[in-house]
């Protein structure tokens, strides 16, 4: 599924983070920047340790917060790090509308035109998809109605049910603007 949103667009994408080719992937995780499991652990193993070493070097960071590095083996040029959570490894709505602008903003500095956000939060995080979904919609939808340089959002959801989440908030946002 995919939304006009100014000049930029937003698509909802059920698959593989690792696979997008987009400038950027987001990791959502914790603000230390460990890569252990979920997104984290699915990016380190196919792009290598290098992005977590590169990671943690850049931290620890304020909950909320972002960074960027360097992709590896990974088809995008750029992981941004995304602390949707600390070291209790749990999270909640304002945190991950932190994280998420936080990266939205780290894209636009850079002079990326993409990027690629999982559902932060929705793992280890405990967040449903269902709280996840409006917050990180929102926050993409306020976004590209200023940035210059980001063009193009994809959320790339690799189960049902948070596919599911995000294709049907979508959905009701623009049903209800219309």
């Amino acid at each position: 599924m995919k939304v006009k949103i100014g000049s930029g667009s937003i698509e909802i994408v059920k698959g593989d983070i690792t696979e997008q080719e987009t400038d950027a992937i987001v990791n959502a995780a914790n603000n230390h920047f460990w890569m252990g499991a979920g997104v984290a652990g699915a990016i380190k193993r196919k792009g290598g340790d290098e992005i977590e070493k590169e990671a943690v070097s850049k931290g620890p960071v304020e909950v909320g917060c972002a960074v960027i590095t360097g992709a590896g083996k990974l088809k995008s040029k750029y992981v941004i790090h995304a602390a949707g959570m600390g070291q209790n490894l749990r999270t909640d709505k304002d945190k991950v509308r932190k994280a998420t602008l936080s990266s939205l903003e780290l894209a636009e500095k850079h002079n990326l035109s993409s990027i690629s956000f999982p559902s932060i939060g929705t793992g280890v995080g405990g967040l449903s998809p269902y709280q996840c979904a409006p917050v990180m919609l929102n926050e993409a939808i306020e976004f590209l109605q200023i940035a210059k340089n980001l063009k193009k959002v994809v959320f790339v959801l690799f189960d049902e049910t948070n596919f599911d989440a995000f294709k049907k908030e979508l959905e009701r946002i623009f049903t209800f603007k219309k």
